[in-house]
């Protein structure tokens, strides 16, 4: 504006935005914020700005002017420049982890001690391993946290079925994962529990009050009391039955290929949130009934009242969770602590955030929760208690057999080794599984079709996966022939389709980041799958290998190894391994 107008340019009136697909243009500039300045209409404005641009930057090839709006067309020069540009950058896109001056907490997986991990833990685990990539790739410094819920009623369940009818079994004389033994005692606790409600209602008994009065709810109720006061046989058995569990998990988180840097144990930490609440009390933030119990008052926020402490002075879950926050801030200094946690626990949060407000911690703020829908079978919802979970483990070994099966059926592994083809299958068996929970919306509630994930024609990993194999032959090929680039000549006149590719490619670090300020893997999912679908089309147009003149077959050549680069940093950012060979 200074030099058109000779006005000051406020930077902050600048809006530029990627011209809509039905505009012709690159960018488009918004010209409102300038009439002031012009004192001319929009369309006279814009005109007289882009004619400028024009004439001054031989990266602008043309111009058209929609009302308010100026779109700009840049040069074939100035994309075949940039491609130059990022051709060395091995992690063009990505952002050195620290460089943004954030650190960031991810707490996921959180799982119960009382049963393997399941479908709905599987989506939630796959979220927060990518939340936590993509974090990265933004510069911030990431934790990746679990908190294990290896207390409660629901663990007594399972130790006391076990001991009724487990009659010493062991992972060891079973031959069952440790999760899975004491997941099967747990579904054997509620087959016995409905018994005893059946034979207390047909003796008269309200259904509520056949629940309460049920003698095996009791015993399991007993067995709680006894753990928190000490009790060494049943510490000792609970010890024991957890860490079958624990072991348990370790095999299904590392065949998943996710990871932590801090665990920590609900049995650890429930007590931390106590003196907080204490002292709140003390401060006359909170309020105490009659019975001793302590609650937060939160009906001047629109909600009710909860408790914290019981009136025998014993914490409830959110109790638990105020202290253990309070820890993560002061432990590791964080920016944020992002929760990824089902939205059946969007109430649960609120309050979480607003009692810490009310307890003085501003930091409150900085807690966000990632709020994801259930994921559901064509045959429905799934029931822990009634055993008809799709457990994970199953799952995961069930999608690579369909990896393999697909794979042979279309003939897409001929050539490689047994060895070799083992490690294609299981890539593409977890990367359909990632890719098909990931390239939704978080928030959506989201229906899983294991046969739906796997093919390679679809919006699905093993099309990403095969796409990647096949630039990988082409490159193979190239360098077999003794053809080598480093740099492509300026004066190439890529084709429209060309252009379009890297246009696609100059956006990578955009998805990146609004991927990251949404806590959405689905951006870089269907961004990586959009890549593949261009770059197929491209393949199917254009000819590589056989093209004569050399200069352009370097340029293609060029393109093409940085559309495979882009492919295997975005899976990767999803916890999808992309094979060299397929």
């Amino acid at each position: 504006m200074q030099i058109i107008y000779n006005q000051p340019t406020d930077v902050e009136q600048i809006q530029i935005y990627k011209t809509r697909k039905d505009f012709k243009g690159d960018y488009t500039v918004v010209v409102f914020p300038f009439l002031k300045a012009s004192k001319k209409g929009p369309e006279q404005t814009a005109t007289e700005i882009g004619n400028y641009l024009l004439s001054s930057l031989h990266e602008v090839e043309g111009f058209n002017v929609v009302k308010g709006f100026l779109n700009l067309n840049l040069s074939k020069a100035f994309w075949v420049s940039f491609l130059n540009q990022i051709m060395p950058e091995a992690q063009f896109g990505l952002k050195a982890p620290g460089t943004s001056g954030k650190t960031v907490m991810v707490e996921y997986s959180s799982p119960n001690t009382n049963k393997p991990l399941h479908l709905g833990h599987i989506r939630n685990n796959l979220l927060g391993y990518a939340v936590s990539e993509i974090l990265k790739a933004n510069g911030h410094l990431v934790i990746k946290a679990n908190l294990v819920n290896d207390r409660g009623i629901h663990i007594c369940k399972s130790m006391l079925a076990w001991q009724k009818w487990g009659k010493g079994a062991t992972p060891e004389s079973t031959g069952l994962k440790g999760d899975k033994l004491v997941g099967d005692f747990y579904v054997k606790f509620d087959q016995e529990y409905k018994k005893e409600i059946a034979q207390l209602e047909s003796k008269g008994l309200t259904n509520e009050e056949a629940k309460e009065q049920a003698p095996i709810i009791q015993e399991a109720r007993e067995m709680l009391r006894k753990w928190e006061a000490g009790n060494k046989e049943i510490n000792e058995l609970w010890f024991t039955m957890n860490h079958w569990v624990y072991q348990g998990f370790d095999v299904t988180y590392k065949n998943l290929g996710v990871d932590f840097d801090k665990i920590y144990y609900e049995s650890e930490t429930y007590k931390l949130g106590k003196s907080l609440v204490l002292d709140g009390l003390k401060n006359g933030v909170l309020i105490q009934q009659p019975d001793s119990s302590v609650w937060a008052d939160l009906t001047g926020e629109g909600l009710d009242q909860k408790i914290l402490l019981r009136s025998d002075g014993t914490s409830v879950y959110m109790t638990q969770d105020l202290g253990t926050a309070h820890q993560r801030f002061q432990e590791y200094h964080i920016n944020d602590l992002i929760y990824v946690v089902g939205n059946e626990q969007n109430y649960h949060f609120q309050v979480l955030k607003l009692v810490l407000k009310k307890l003085g911690f501003d930091w409150s703020e900085n807690i966000q929760h990632l709020s994801y829908g259930m994921v559901e079978l064509p045959e429905g919802k799934m029931k822990s208690r009634e055993g008809t979970v799709v457990d994970a483990d199953d799952l995961i070994v069930e999608m690579i057999q369909t990896a393999r099966e697909t794979s042979q059926e279309l003939g897409k592994l001929e050539g490689l080794s047994k060895e070799e083809a083992e490690k294609v299958f299981q890539m593409v068996g977890l990367g359909a599984l990632k890719y098909f929970i990931l390239k939704v919306d978080p928030k959506k509630t989201m229906l899983f079709n294991p046969k739906e994930s796997i093919d390679f024609n679809g919006n699905t990993g093993p099309f990403i996966q095969y796409t990647h194999a096949r630039i990988q032959s082409i490159i193979r090929k190239a360098k077999d022939t003794g053809i080598e680039y480093s740099k492509l000549q300026d004066f190439i006149k890529p084709a429209d389709k060309e252009i379009e590719l890297i246009k696609l490619i100059y956006t990578y670090p955009e998805v990146i980041a609004e991927a990251g300020a949404n806590y959405s893997p689905a951006f870089v999912a269907n961004y990586i799958y959009e890549l593949a679908k261009e770059f197929n089309q491209y393949y199917h147009d254009f000819s590589i290998m056989k093209e004569p003149n050399r200069e352009v077959q370097i340029f293609r050549l060029a393109l093409s190894e940085k559309v495979a680069a882009i492919l295997k940093s975005g899976a990767l950012l999803l916890g999808i391994h992309v094979p060299e060979r397929m």
